[in-house]
Formats: C-alpha cells, structure tokens, sequence
C-alpha cells in the first residue's frame, strides 16, 4: 500500500483495529515504510495498549498515554507535523472522532485490504482483546 509516496503522513490505528489484524506486528512494520510516524490511540488503560505492543515488538512513535482518543489525536496532529493524518478505526464512532479532530479515516477493513494484510479470525480477535484487557498485574 502506498497511501503518501513521500513518507510524510502520520499514522493512528486505534487499537481496536490493530487487534483485528491477524499479525499487527507485520503491518505495523509495513506502514513504516510508507509514513513518516505511525502509533496507537485508545481509551483503554495505558498498560493495556503497552502489553498489546510489546507482546507482538511493535515500537510506536506515539500512544495515547493517560490520554483519551481525541485529546491523543488532537495532540499528535499537533505534535507530528506531516502532509497528511490518517486514523485507522473500526466504529462510526472512530470515523466521526476522525472528522472532529481533522484526521482522514480508513476503516481497517479497507485499509488491509489495500496494504495486504489479512484480517484475524473472529476467535484471534476476540482471545487477544480479552487477554490485553484481562491483564491487571501489568506493568
């Protein structure tokens, strides 16, 4: 998938989305290739979205930290300053959160389709949001 060419886009999967993937490490390291910053944004507790990256090696640029999903988008748009944002979502509700904050948005069925990456099963997806947010003696 070649969304900007020239590496200047920032992009936010929100991590519902990147749990969708049935390898989010991979595309993760995909979408390196053709931005310039890519990370995580969600309302879930910090060490949840920490635990999901760190179990599958993805090094993020950016994350939400205590933040919620608009305050990190707002925040990134801010702070990274490329030609373009692109938020990744799930939801009508990711879509809307997009256009408040002036971010374009791909559904994460559309976008691995586009890059190639192959969606996780429902039981893969399922098993690994419950066991992010299963865990509570973490960090």
């Amino acid at each position: 998938m070649s969304m900007g060419g020239s590496g200047e886009m920032t992009l936010a999967f929100e991590l519902s989305a990147l749990q969708r993937l049935a390898k989010p490490g991979t595309a993760f390291a995909d979408a390196r290739q053709w931005t310039k910053y890519v990370g995580v944004v969600s309302d879930e507790p910090t060490y949840v979205v920490t635990n999901f990256t760190r179990k599958r090696r993805i090094r993020q640029d950016f994350f939400s930290g205590p933040k919620g999903k608009a305050e990190s988008l707002e925040s990134v748009r801010k702070q990274f300053d490329t030609d373009r944002h692109v938020f990744i979502g799930t939801t009508d509700e990711d879509e809307a959160l997009a256009d408040e904050t002036g971010w374009e948005y791909l559904d994460v069925e559309d976008a691995a389709e586009a890059a190639e990456w192959e969606l996780g099963e429902g039981d893969e997806v399922a098993d690994a949001a419950s066991e992010a947010a299963e865990r509570d003696d973490w960090p």
